[in-house]
């Protein structure tokens, strides 16, 4: 079989840090190495404007029409898209007049987000996220409890999208961030989105002793640094220096209880470094309730959910630094990417059949 002409749709790419933006760029880069066509319809293609209420991110401006330009310039076979943004719309419009199958992902949790956002209840936003997915051949979710979640809101051709690290890059093995190595230990850490949707209120008000840091932009960074002086907001990082931040920190806190999968997660611990966290949907599917990952397949703990996050980090603070990196090693690209290639199948033999 000749292998399909794959377009990616997404509102989500590069300047943006985060971890849809280094999942997508991670699976294209597998993609390519294996030789697949693949298209990027992106927001750096797009006349773009700030996201109200998030500067950090720019939205394409009326993509609909340079959009479908670019889809009948490309001819794919096949359309994933990755964002139910103006972007993704666009893309599934043009799929759904061409009669071109598209695969969908479930990366975020928006109906929950516009409910903190708005003061509304989430069951406001649900029908158009099942509008947007409704006719995808296949919606990627990096969990199991996104399965059930999803097929019970009449989503049931889910397709299991894993996540994988950097081999190279994040591996306990390397230099640790030099302004975080004289600070007060333990040293708590958190990396991600500063954003209400992120709870970093219950990491900045943890009562362990120590120093707090935070790795990370976004919208709420002014009001946060503001109200919480005696964390250290280091900014965003990415790459070699990362790596060096999830290294010097005697634990990684995750203080999320929206999050689909929290790659983040991951990434700490294939740096050694043992996770924190409610016991909440995401980190329970990574992790397990015991702290030995989903399944219970670690030797040992290799990190600690509580319903108390100060109890939590207590627990994480003992666990096995090589432990967590073990673990963490397991989780690869290539896994993920033959995971994706799978869905995007099973989506073409769909449409092949109907």
């Amino acid at each position: 079989m000749t292998a399909p002409r794959i377009a990616i749709a997404s509102d989500a790419w590069f300047p943006q840090v985060n971890g849809v933006v280094r999942t997508l760029a991670a699976t294209v880069e597998h993609l390519r190495g294996r030789g697949a066509a693949v298209e990027m319809i992106t927001p750096d293609r797009f006349l773009t404007m700030p996201m109200p209420g998030y500067a950090q991110i720019r939205l394409a401006v009326a993509p609909r029409f340079n959009a479908r330009r670019m889809l009948d310039t490309y001819r794919p076979d096949i359309v994933h898209i990755a964002t139910e943004g103006p972007i993704g719309w666009a893309a599934r419009g043009w799929c759904r007049s061409r009669g071109v199958p598209y695969t969908s992902a479930f990366h975020t949790r928006f109906p929950e987000y516009l409910a903190l956002r708005s003061g509304l209840s989430a069951e406001w936003f649900w029908p158009v996220m099942q509008r947007f997915h409704g006719a995808s051949r296949a919606i990627m979710v990096a969990t199991p409890s996104l399965d059930l979640e999803l097929a019970a809101r009449g989503l049931a051709q889910t397709r299991r999208w894993s996540r994988g690290i950097d081999h190279a890059l994040f591996t306990p093995d390397g230099p640790v961030a030099a302004d975080m190595a004289d600070l007060p230990r333990p040293i708590l850490l958190n990396v991600g989105r500063v954003a209400p949707e992120k709870n970093l209120e219950a990491f900045c008000e943890l009562n362990t002793a120590g120093s707090k840091v935070v790795v990370g932009d976004g919208p709420a960074l002014a009001e946060m640094q503001r109200r919480y002086p005696h964390v250290h907001f280091l900014g965003p990082r990415s790459g070699a220096a990362l790596a060096a931040a999830y290294r010097a920190a005697d634990c990684f806190v995750f203080p999320s209880r929206t999050d689909t999968f929290g790659l983040v997660i991951i990434e700490a611990l294939a740096c050694g470094v043992p996770v924190a966290a409610y016991p909440v949907a995401g980190p329970l599917d990574i992790l397990g309730a015991d702290g030995r990952g989903e399944g219970g397949i670690a030797p040992e703990p290799i990190a600690a959910l509580d319903e108390d996050l100060d109890a939590a980090v207590a627990r994480a603070l003992g666990l096995s630094r090589a432990g967590a990196a073990a673990f963490g090693a397991g989780f690869t690209w290539e896994n993920a990417t033959d995971q994706f290639l799978a869905a995007i199948a099973s989506a073409l033999e769909l449409t092949k059949a109907a």
